[in-house]
């Protein structure tokens, strides 16, 4: 089936600014951890805002306020600087709002006492948010694949949306975001099982992707868990082992450089 992304424009945010002059070089995506109607309210009216929304068509809200397909809305013009990211760095820069599109999806995420429950996203709303996502590629060809990112990978201390259940890979393979290589994962993971790189040299090589520098031990491991949920979801600990170094070190090849 030919997927058609509708863009609903009826519900613009009242709170946003100018980009001054910086062109857009990131996505930043982002769960909502709340139902349609009150993110909608909430990034309309209450001092945040995002480029789109994305709803969950299983959610009965969106049903049952008259919407029969998915749509995607777009809450402030992509020209227009949207208040998502907050405190932010990618690549050696902070602050990404004022060259990032954002992106919040619908998925009624919790947090309790630091125990998460993340809902999974329907392969619907995959399937809308890669078709908005190549619909945005489109227009800014000069974003790589390394500047799709989650909330969480360019506030990694802070943030955990969009979550370990936002099927990355399946991104990739639609030819959206970044993804290692098996065979350079494979081999790194052998020769780090004999033992891990030097703390200062795994540190390097975050802040080589693209990761904020961690000022301690604490921030270590948040930005490890970040990135486990990124690339390796199934475990996402937030402990540096042979594995998640290894696709460090694989993303790096591919998309970095020597």
């Amino acid at each position: 089936t030919i997927l058609m992304l509708v863009i609903d424009t009826s519900f613009p945010a009242k709170d946003f600014n100018e980009r001054n002059g910086e062109p857009v070089g990131q996505v930043v995506l982002h769960y909502t951890a709340a139902p349609f109607m009150s993110s909608l309210q909430t990034l309309t009216r209450h001092g945040v805002s995002a480029h789109y929304l994305l709803p969950d068509p299983a959610e009965p809200g969106y049903r049952a306020a008259g919407y029969d397909e998915l749509r995607v809305f777009r809450l402030v013009d992509e020209a227009q600087r949207a208040w998502h990211a907050g405190v932010s760095h990618w690549g050696g820069r902070d602050n990404l709002n004022s060259r990032a599109i954002g992106i919040e999806i619908v998925n009624q995420a919790r947090d309790e006492d630091g125990v998460f429950t993340f809902p999974a996203y329907p392969r619907e709303q995959v399937d809308v948010l890669i078709e908005l996502l190549r619909d945005i590629l489109a227009r800014y060809p000069h974003i790589g694949p390394t500047e799709i990112l989650g909330h969480s990978d360019v506030a990694y201390w802070r943030k955990s949306d969009p979550g370990p259940h936002l099927p990355w890979r399946c991104l990739f393979e639609a030819g959206v975001g970044a993804w290692f290589d098996e065979a350079t994962r494979a081999m790194y993971q052998r020769r780090f099982c004999v033992g891990l790189p030097p703390e200062v040299e795994v540190e390097r090589a975050f802040q080589r992707y693209g990761y904020k520098p961690a000022q301690n031990r604490q921030a270590f491991e948040l930005r490890t868990r970040a990135f486990q949920m990124h690339f390796r979801a199934r475990d996402y600990c937030g402990c540096l082992d042979a594995e998640t170094c290894a696709i460090l070190y694989a993303l790096n090849d591919k998309y970095r450089g020597l």
